[in-house]
């Protein structure tokens, strides 16, 4: 059986990578998600184990003292991580593993998997995230500006990755993600 392929996946801030992960999902049966661990609290309509790992932060301590963690981060005041054990039984089994993780959880995933495939997903300009952030409703104008501000950060680490996707539709760049694993497991494929 082959081993699945790695993606990290990540990208700036309201920049639609949960809308395009689902649909990534949706149409590819052999990709599967990982689930991360974190200490906030589970947000209405979260379910322990499918969207999030809701764990304890004296638990998620433990998790980094045992080395259960591929990677963790803190982000706004909260824990997140990627737990290794499911990580590694998915990809014995010759699934692909998407981790869908921070840019600082994408340095410590490269040091322990160098041929993993990274995935920076941008948008088509600053004014269209702009807008997106504010069309969600959901938070203020200070939050808005906040996340945009960090959006600018993030991007900056976009010429580090693999590949670069910009989401200007979101079926397109599903497509274009889904064109850039069949590409790459062909090419490993070729190689063994």
């Amino acid at each position: 059986m082959d081993k699945g392929l790695l993606i990290v996946y990540t990208g700036a801030s309201g920049v639609g990578k949960g809308t395009v992960m689902k649909r990534l999902l949706e149409s590819n049966d052999n990709l599967r998600l990982s689930v991360s661990a974190t200490t906030r609290a589970p947000r209405p309509g979260e379910t322990d184990g499918v969207e999030y790992h809701f764990v304890t932060e004296d638990r998620f301590l433990e998790m980094i003292d045992k080395s259960e963690l591929l990677e963790h981060a803190v982000y706004c005041g909260n824990h997140y991580g990627t737990p290794e054990k499911s990580v590694r039984d998915m990809l014995s089994s010759g699934l692909d593993v998407m981790l869908e993780i921070e840019v600082k959880g994408y340095l410590q995933i490269k040091k322990l998997f160098p041929d993993c495939v990274t995935i920076f997903v941008l948008p088509p300009s600053l004014e269209e995230l702009e807008r997106r952030l504010k069309g969600r409703g959901t938070e203020t104008d200070d939050v808005v500006k906040e996340r945009l501000n960090r959006a600018i950060e993030e991007m900056e680490y976009a010429k580090y990755f693999d590949y670069q996707v910009i989401n200007d539709d979101v079926e397109r760049t599903k497509d274009e993600i889904l064109d850039i694993i069949s590409k790459i497991k062909k090419e490993r494929t070729m190689e063994e």
